[in-house]
């Protein structure tokens, strides 16, 4: 099925600005870009047209756009609306960030899934989050199979048969304290080994109830995920902002403190982006490590 968009959607930013760890870029006939998303359970191809801007083609029906995916791209949210508020507070440098990761939308991601991604991403690379992932999944995830309909749509856009293999979703709580240690570290995790198993204990026998977590203030959200073992003030930002979808967390690593040392030395105008702030540390983050401070 093909989308239109008139708000933005740019699939290599979204890919790349840090928030989610189980985009793969694929091959195809063409130079657009084109993504495998794996995430609830279900897997998506989408491929932006070249010829026609803002216009999308999804390897998903319509109804399971309507039902998932919509949703989980956040479609009815106007990020052209928050990008417009840096430009109105006259601020330069957030202006041109937002310019230049302009398309970057926050995903509405499973909470347990942020949980351990960003227990994983302390002090990694991001290509290395997604391999470890990856590898986590492939040994404590299910295996989702295409539908012949999924494989024709493959075979029309001329998308490598490989890119339909191998593909796993990401495993609960309790599939993941089924691996011992030893397992879950040969996947790359190290010292985070036991920060990954003493989370899923709590989620499984739920000292840690991410979905009555749902119902927390923004404070007491981020209160609650610090009780976690290994869980730090940024990790549970990012969780917050990317998992339960809290746009006002503004989580901070060492691209965002290299960001406001160098352009917000007196302190970032949080006041002035709210509730949003969390879209906007996207378009800092983005902009970050992609120029030279």
């Amino acid at each position: 099925m093909k989308i239109k968009l008139d708000d933005d959607l740019d699939l290599v930013k979204t890919a790349e600005s840090g928030q989610c760890f189980r985009w793969t870029k694929t091959d195809h006939e063409g130079d657009s870009a084109a993504y495998r998303i794996i995430a609830g359970g279900r897997v998506l191809f989408i491929i932006e047209d070249p010829f026609d801007e803002g216009t999308f083609d999804l390897s998903c029906s319509k109804e399971e756009y309507r039902d998932f995916w919509q949703d989980y791209l956040d479609m009815d949210t106007d990020y052209r609306g928050i990008r417009s508020l840096a430009g109105k507070a006259g601020d330069k440098v957030l202006y041109n960030a937002a310019e230049a990761g302009k398309g970057i939308r926050i995903l509405k991601q499973d909470t347990f899934e942020m949980l351990i991604s960003f227990i994983i991403s302390q002090r990694k690379s991001i290509p290395a989050i997604s391999s470890c992932i990856g590898k986590i999944c492939m040994k404590a995830g299910k295996e989702i199979a295409l539908s012949g309909e999924e494989k024709e749509w493959l075979q029309s856009h001329h998308i490598l048969k490989e890119a339909g293999k191998g593909i796993y979703s990401f495993p609960s709580a309790e599939d993941i304290l089924k691996l011992s240690a030893e397992e879950i570290s040969s996947c790359g995790t190290g010292y985070r080994t036991p920060y990954i198993m003493k989370a899923a204990e709590g989620v499984l026998r739920g000292d840690h109830d991410l979905n009555a977590m749902e119902s927390l203030d923004d404070e007491e959200l981020l209160s609650e995920l610090m009780k976690i073992y290994g869980v730090g003030k940024k990790v549970a930002s990012c969780v917050c902002l990317f998992g339960f979808h809290r746009l006002d967390f503004f989580p901070v690593d060492v691209w965002i403190e290299r960001v406001l040392s160098k352009y917000y030395p007196q302190g970032f105008p949080f006041d002035a982006y709210k509730p949003y702030n969390g879209v906007m540390q996207q378009y800092l983050f983005y902009y970050g490590r992609g120029t030279k401070l």
